[in-house]
């Protein structure tokens, strides 16, 4: 659960969704604030309570600081930044039908071109686990070492994960 870092002035000016997508009646966009508990029962129901209440963070940002995956006006993913800490992107998910299209990678250049609007010149993405992969060839992230628990040493349950990680 290593935290990688983004440098988000190598990204691009702005991010469209792409004609595959938006042609199957895919959006992507920030929630209004009357979505927050939509967004967050579909976060918990789909990813977890962790990911739920960080999520319900973002709403209380301004400017709200969430990105949402639609299709035909149903929930599909979702991704945040600024939620656990400022400068920190995550958490992000897509439903596991809709994995495998580009999605996530939208949702993810969507929020760190945001992150960039804001004044950051890099981001942190938190806690990956098996996404490296994923973060290293959508955004050229790279591993920030020694960074794990980092943050989330306050977390609840995180001794129990650094004793798997140690093996004891």
């Amino acid at each position: 659960m290593s935290d990688m870092l983004v440098r988000l002035y190598d990204l691009p000016e702005t991010v469209e969704v792409p004609t595959s997508l938006s042609s199957r009646g895919i959006l992507i966009k920030r929630p209004l604030p009357q979505n927050k508990m939509a967004v967050v029962d579909y976060v918990k129901a789909t990813f977890g309570s962790g990911w739920a209440g960080e999520t319900d963070v973002c709403f209380s940002n301004k400017p709200l600081s969430c990105f949402i995956a639609l299709h035909d006006d149903r929930l599909i993913g979702f991704a945040c930044y600024d939620a656990t800490c400022l400068d920190y992107f995550g958490p992000i998910g897509v439903s596991k039908d809709y994995r495998g299209q580009g999605i996530g990678k939208i949702l993810l250049l969507k929020s760190l071109v945001a992150m960039r609007e804001t004044g950051y010149a890099y981001a942190i993405i938190g806690g990956v686990e098996d996404a490296a992969p994923f973060y290293e060839k959508a955004v050229d992230a790279i591993m920030i070492p020694d960074s794990f628990p980092g943050i989330y040493a306050r977390a609840i349950g995180i001794e129990r994960v650094m004793r798997e990680k140690r093996g004891t």
